[in-house]
């Protein structure tokens, strides 16, 4: 079938496999109630929990697709939001719409040029993605330490915790930024040609420079996003707190964005990727996560099934394995004829 053979579809499939047998274990899973004109339940709980993994996943999926990485997204994340907060806690009206205004723009700022030097580093000076991004993991979170003088600041100011936890009509204001996030995105790199010049660069920077394509450009725009968004995620992460806490903001963040990339079906090699499917990996590991709270399993034994977990989920996803169902099916006489590309899969 020709949705069988479609990118999102093991990716889809994948996730609404966890959602159906979430549901069959504990049918509260699903459940949504309507009280005073607002939403709630844990899949809207999910809807809002993922705002920050989303934007940090949006910008990973970016750098990716040039065939980089980024692993100071968590740290970034702790900057901002102790910038944010350090703002609000000098000011003298925390609460005041302006205070708040120049908390999140500054905090944003400040992951811009954060993703700016990253960018400088690996476009610039050619320095490797992971060894560029890994000056910025170790440093960053000692930098939001500086910034909060090694306590955690907590600041009280409605305005601003209303950006993680308000509504707005009947859904979450968290859920609203990263949609808008993902749409302008979306826009940005499949209505114009810089997606097309992302994946190019992503397949072959060398060729693509001689090809006439500032790849230079192109893979410093992608950690600058990557820094806004994580500056963005920062500042709903100590919205959502109210504390700047350097240590936990951001804590393995950026290998839970590379894992919903992947999931969603954007390879590490660079050049292809899928914003779609990045949204529905990180459905799929917040669903996970909300699953493991939410069916009571003990804390030290979460890593453990969210690992099992990953891997079913992965298999699911593997061409390969699909490649040896479809030979075996054959080979019992039921499904499919493998096609050409799975007989060259299975000799692979």
């Amino acid at each position: 079938m020709k949705i069988v053979k479609h990118r999102l579809f093991w990716p889809a499939a994948a996730l609404v496999t966890l959602l159906i047998i979430n549901t069959i274990a504990n049918p509260n899973f699903a459940r949504v109630t309507l009280q005073d004109g607002q939403l709630y339940g844990n899949p809207i709980n999910i809807l809002r929990e993922s705002a920050p993994l989303m934007l940090v996943a949006l910008g990973m999926t970016l750098v990716i697709a040039t065939r980089g990485i980024d692993l100071s997204v968590g740290a970034i994340m702790a900057v901002s939001g102790a910038v944010a907060l350090t703002i609000l806690d000098a000011s003298e009206n925390p609460g005041g719409l302006g205070s708040v205004a120049v908390a999140v723009v500054v905090a944003v700022l400040v992951g811009l040029v954060l993703g700016v030097w990253n960018g400088f580093l690996v476009s610039v000076l050619g320095i490797q993605p992971i060894i560029a991004t890994l000056v910025l993991m170790l440093a960053g979170r000692g930098v939001a330490l500086l910034i909060t003088g090694g306590f955690i600041t907590t600041v009280n100011s409605a305005p601003y915790k209303f950006i993680a936890t308000g509504y707005l009509v009947v859904l979450p204001v968290a859920f609203f930024i990263w949609v808008a996030a993902v749409v302008i995105v979306s826009v940005l790199e499949r209505r114009t040609a810089l997606g097309m010049l992302t994946e190019a660069v992503g397949i072959n920077p060398e060729a693509s420079r001689l090809a006439g394509v500032r790849s230079r450009g192109i893979i410093w725009t992608a950690y600058i996003a990557s820094g806004v968004l994580a500056g963005i995620a920062g500042v709903i992460f100590a919205s959502n707190t109210m504390a700047a806490d350097a240590n936990s903001a951001g804590y393995l963040i950026e290998l839970y964005a590379i894992l919903a990339v992947v999931l969603g079906g954007t390879s590490l090699m660079g050049g292809k990727f899928s914003i779609a499917g990045t949204v529905i990996g990180v459905m799929t590991v917040q669903a996970l996560n909300s699953a493991i709270l939410f069916l009571g399993v003990p804390p030290a034994q979460a890593p453990v099934f969210f690992a099992a977990v990953v891997i079913i989920v992965v298999l699911l996803q593997s061409p390969r394995v699909h490649s040896y169902g479809r030979s075996v099916g054959q080979l019992l006489g039921v499904g499919v004829k493998p096609t050409r590309e799975d007989k060259k899969e299975v000799a692979a």
